[in-house]
């Protein structure tokens, strides 16, 4: 609807990801730079790892788009929880090939055909994991696995990571995944759009779609939008959709904070009445317009989130120095011994 009112040629903020909307924000243009040299190096694992709605599926997207077909084959899968057995199969099936067969020697076995007859016509096999976060570290050894494939000393299959922030704990500090460990040759963690590309963000993607400056976003319009959705792209893209969609039914010409403000109250409302209290999105308001909530139960909420919020960063703190202690521990040993052995 709103489309036709501005005169758009599509949907500027639609969800599904579309390489040709991609912006280039300083962390997506490191990101790139990191999958780019991945690329030129023809082997291991590269990974990208990112908040829910930081733009990882399209930086990916963008990436598949602008490889030549005649020197590459790609297969890209979104997992969910799948065991060492399926994550075989889908990888299988992502590259075309029959998995009718339960037989896992079999298919791997059809798998290495595959990557040595792409290698003779070739062509690099490339094979990208999304959600990466959701397998189990057997499926992540099988993958790793998958990476022993060789011809003379020339890799057969690279593979991208792509998956949430707990999945650099995963492969980080996990005993199980130490040879995976060895075999990264690049990584990233996108980061969120500062408030001077999240303006240049919405007016990129208006930009694709033939906008021609209606509506007018005020400058209090775009902070608004900043403080609420924090530079995230997801946020930002359902957002800006609800605020174009205001415009059109009120028929407005210009954007301003009132109308963001607005638009996002309707959303807050929306969110409280189909689930109970918790954070609007994006922002530290708690979500108004909650009937059943009294004062006291909104300050136990957020007593309860912040206690959340301060175990997860303690959770996260442990893992990564309880290595550094322990290797502490042992220089300390080891020059006891030292000196005992001296005496």
């Amino acid at each position: 609807m709103y489309t036709e009112f501005y005169g758009f040629e599509g949907k500027p903020f639609q969800l599904t990801p579309d390489p040709s909307f991609y912006f280039d924000s300083s962390t997506h243009h490191k990101a790139m730079a990191y999958l780019t040299y991945g690329l030129s190096q023809g082997e291991g694992f590269i990974i990208v790892t990112g908040e829910i709605g930081a733009g990882k599926t399209t930086l990916v997207a963008r990436l598949l788009n602008e490889l030549d077909n005649d020197q590459y084959v790609a297969a890209k899968i979104v997992t969910t929880h799948l065991d060492a057995d399926d994550i075989l199969r889908m990888v299988a099936a992502g590259f075309g090939l029959d998995i009718s067969t339960k037989d896992k020697s079999i298919l791997l076995n059809e798998i290495e055909i595959f990557l040595r007859r792409n290698h003779a016509k070739g062509k690099r096999a490339l094979l990208i994991i999304d959600e990466v976060q959701n397998l189990p570290i057997p499926a992540l050894e099988e993958l790793r696995m998958l990476s022993n494939f060789q011809e003379g000393d020339r890799a057969l299959l690279q593979s991208f990571l792509i998956g949430q922030p707990e999945f650099r704990d995963k492969w980080a500090f996990a005993p199980e995944l130490e040879q995976l460990r060895q075999r990264v040759i690049a990584t990233h963690h996108l980061q969120s759009m500062t408030y001077d590309e999240t303006k240049e963000y919405i007016e990129h993607r208006l930009s694709v779609v033939g906008w021609s400056g209606k509506p007018l976003f005020t400058e209090g319009s775009f902070h608004e939008i900043y403080q609420f959705t924090n530079g995230v792209p997801r946020k930002l893209n359902t957002l800006c959709s609800r605020i174009l969609l205001f415009g059109a039914l009120e028929e407005l010409a210009t954007i301003d904070e009132k109308v963001v403000t607005n638009v996002i109250d309707d959303m807050e409302h929306d969110i409280a009445s189909s689930g109970p209290s918790r954070h609007a999105v994006g922002d530290t308001r708690l979500v108004s317009g909650m009937k059943a909530s009294s004062p006291k139960a909104d300050m136990n909420n957020q007593h309860m989130e912040d206690l959340k919020e301060r175990i997860y960063v303690l959770e996260k703190y442990v893992k990564i120095h309880d290595e550094t202690i322990k290797g502490a521990l042992e220089i300390i040993a080891n020059m006891v011994d030292q000196t005992e052995d001296g005496e």
